[in-house]
């Protein structure tokens, strides 16, 4: 709340008496027997933790004993916002062994809402802030819900993004306010609604423009509603769009968990659970659909999978949102004007992105012309948002007013920050570079936008190197949520904070690496594309590699990957290692399997989608699909290497699984020869910690999110049967796969990536 909201919560007489905990939450009836409870956990937040049910506990058994002097109750916050939801330092503890304890809790906490819906009172939900998770769970069990009408504010159940489910009765009173149809998207998706959304969807029931008014609606509805109760609670209610043993009822019921799993290749566990949760509890009467929906729950945090998603989504991007890679003897910074040089799609969309946070922006081009192209395709996007309602007219034009084009590099002379986001070449960074570093006060900080050129190299262009860094966007940028920024050999600790603080400022995620050949996400990636062509090499169907690579949960598969990117990129990054070889990586990649295969395709023409063939065919007329020719070819090849028994380029022998590959093993190559590069990066110096690499190959690179990123994803596993597998899968399929010093070290001493 602000200082205004605070003071009429005072006004309100919200400080009366503690109750449970002293100050956890406040008691107050005032002269119309209103018994107004407001939350004050410990902390910033307030958390469903035990400090909470505790506090309600008694809060609840207080109502009940002084029921027959009391008008209603009104539930509100003293925080800035309404209630964070479960304390996830709890749930990520919940060993298996702990199940039924943790199922008592959770029973215990839907008893104290049912108590409280059951009151025989009427019981309004007065939400002053942000309601998530628990929060929601809490104010649905409330007879009346109204919100303030805040840009900050957002209500939703967003437990599935962390593996888990609401299990607090979101479900199920979800399911019975909305209807099956209404409300599974609701759920499955975590969907965040702002304040009209949630009215609309039928979450809330009024909106309020201030806290007094807040107050008084909530105040005014319990007054008029004295005989208040849960439309579950009365007798024949039924969930609105589902009739039992209606045969239209059950086909929607039928076709939901086939919709989901179609989704989540059964990677999410919590997202399908919610499905079944709802289906079968829409079936039930209410207190035995809360069960279920417990005991899902229970199941769920108990999982692994839930520990990945808290551990990489919560804990560690808090971790990293908080400077946990900045140098923290650095002061903060607001960088007011940046300058980027090229206006083209990367440029235009940091551009975009720098001037939505309020920055303003000077984006040059060889001539003005080019410049103001780049300023019409942010102009075009934003209409786009306009037209599908996501952002006002007025907003569009203010975020316009940002960009400022220009031709000269004497307009980068008030800039803080100057990025470069020219064609990757060095020649062309350096000479840009050189310019723009002469242009700009002394104290600006220089940056390059290169996805693999090693910054220290490229820093000699500066007479200042000091001041010299990179950040590298993804595209497109106005989606991706990562910048990564690259430290050279000569990066100053002021460098590196001004950077990660605009990174921040933008709304981005920064992780930082230290300089190498293609960093760590280009590098990281770099082995999931090759490693699906060396599938395509050895006789692998591309139809297998393509579809088990989305089962594991990879947003999109190795070879669609490379048809984007054309299929000589990777061979321009392996020449470019080679004569650039520092003995690190490029021993690795000179030999390996895919590039025969890319070679081949390239000279016949097929260098991607921008062709119209690559991988794939791409018709004018159709869908994309995956060229016969891959399996004609290959399996061919494959079939008499192994008959000849000829030593394949890594060393290796082919075996007969070289051509029947088992698609576990194909799942597992996709996977762990990302987990084993980002081992090795970080073996050497250029990863700094798990958080980093966790949260980078997740947004960066679209490494399967269910996995809680590539480090995480190893310590799921177990470093010592990671290890053994990997040992596998070279004898296998090659040296690529031999686990490196660390890992065994790792798995030796049964430690994991902290």
């Amino acid at each position: 709340m602000t200082m205004n909201e605070n003071s009429a919560a005072d006004e309100w007489g919200v400080a009366g008496q503690a109750v449970g905990g002293g100050e956890h939450i406040r008691y107050e009836k005032d002269a119309d027997g209103i018994v107004v409870l407001t939350l004050d956990l410990p902390g910033s937040a307030n958390v469903m933790n035990e400090a909470y049910r505790t506090a309600m506990e008694t809060a609840v058994t207080r109502l009940e004993a002084e029921r027959d002097d009391i008008t209603g109750v009104v539930i509100t916050s003293a925080k800035k916002s309404f209630f964070a939801g479960a304390d996830l330092n709890e749930l990520i503890h919940v060993t298996r062994d702990q199940a039924e304890e943790f199922f008592a809790v959770v029973t215990r906490v839907k008893a104290q809402m049912r108590r409280l819906e059951r009151l025989g009172r009427p019981v309004a939900a007065a939400i002053n802030g942000s309601a998530l998770g628990g929060g929601l769970e809490l104010a649905l069990a409330c007879h009346h819900r109204v919100c303030l009408d805040a840009p900050s504010v957002r209500l939703g159940l967003p437990e599935v993004t962390l593996g888990v489910l609401p299990g607090g009765g979101g479900v199920t009173r979800s399911m019975r306010m909305m209807g099956v149809q209404a409300a599974l998207p609701l759920i499955t998706e975590g969907k965040r609604l702002r304040p009209g959304k949630a009215l609309a969807a039928g979450w809330i029931d009024e909106l309020a423009e201030s806290y007094d008014e807040l107050m008084a609606k909530a105040r005014a509805w319990v007054l008029a509603h004295p005989d208040a109760v849960q439309p579950w609670d009365v007798r024949g209610h039924r969930v609105p769009d589902l009739k039992p043993l209606d045969p239209e009822s059950y086909s929607l019921l039928a076709a939901a968990p086939a919709v989901s799993y179609a989704k989540t290749h059964g990677c999410y566990p919590a997202v399908d659970a919610a499905v079944a949760c709802a289906v079968e509890g829409a079936l039930l009467d209410f207190d035995t659909a809360l069960e279920i929906e417990g005991r899902y729950l229970t199941q769920l945090v108990v999982g692994q999978v839930a520990k990945n998603l808290i551990t990489a989504f919560w804990f560690q991007l808090n971790e990293i949102n908080a400077g946990g890679s900045r140098p923290a003897d650095q002061p903060r910074l607001l960088t007011r004007r940046v300058g980027v040089l090229g206006a083209g799609m990367m440029g235009a969309g940091i551009a975009h992105v720098s001037a939505q946070a309020g920055i303003e922006v000077v984006l040059k081009d060889v001539d003005r012309a080019a410049a103001e192209r780049g300023k019409s395709s942010v102009a075009a996007r934003l209409d786009k948002d306009v037209a599908k309602g996501r952002l006002t007219q007025e907003a569009r034009d203010a975020l316009l007013e940002h960009i400022h084009t220009a031709e000269s590099y004497d307009d980068l002379a008030a800039c803080d920050l100057v990025i470069e986001a020219v064609f990757e070449d060095r020649e062309l960074k350096n000479t840009v570079t050189r310019a723009a570093e002469q242009a700009a006060p002394p104290e600006a900080v220089i940056a390059s936008n290169t996805s693999t050129l090693p910054i220290t190299g490229l820093a000699e262009a500066v007479p200042d190197p000091k001041r010299f860094i990179g950040l590298h966007f993804f595209s497109p940028v106005h989606r991706m949520n990562l910048v990564e920024i690259i430290r050279g050999e000569q990066t100053s600790d002021a460098t590196l904070a001004r950077a990660f603080d605009y990174v921040l400022q933008i709304k981005k995620t920064p992780i930082v690496v230290n300089d190498s050949r293609g960093f760590y996400t280009s590098r990281t990636f770099g082995t999931y594309v090759t490693e699906g062509v060396a599938m395509i090499a050895e006789g692998v169907p591309a139809a297998l590699v393509e579809n088990v690579a989305r089962k594991a949960g990879m947003a999109v598969g190795p070879l669609a990957v490379c048809d984007e990117v054309t299929l000589s990129l990777p061979l321009k990054v392996r020449e470019q290692a080679l004569m650039d070889d520092d003995g690190s990586a490029a021993g690795r990649i000179a030999e390996h399997p895919a590039y025969a295969v890319l070679e081949t395709l390239v000279g016949l023409g097929r260098t991607g989608k921008a062709a119209r063939a690559g991988f794939y065919d791409y018709p004018e007329d159709g869908l994309k699909s995956l060229w016969p020719g891959l399996g004609e070819r290959w399996k061919a090849n494959a079939h008499s290497d192994a008959d000849g028994a000829t030593a394949r380029p890594d060393g290796g022998l082919p075996k007969a699984s070289d051509i029947a590959v088992p698609e576990q093993d194909v799942r597992d190559r996709l996977l762990y020869i990302q987990a084993l590069e980002t081992v090795r990066i970080l073996e050497e110096g250029v990863l700094g910690s798990a958080a980093d690499a966790n949260l980078g190959s997740i947004f960066g690179i679209g490494f399967a999110p269910w996995t809680g990123g590539t480090l995480q994803f190893v310590n799921a596993v177990g470093a010592a049967a990671f290890t053994e597998r990997a040992d596998f899968l070279a004898d296998t399929y090659g040296e690529r796969f031999r686990p490196t010093a660390l890992l065994r070290e790792m798995a030796a001493k049964g430690r994991e990536f902290r």
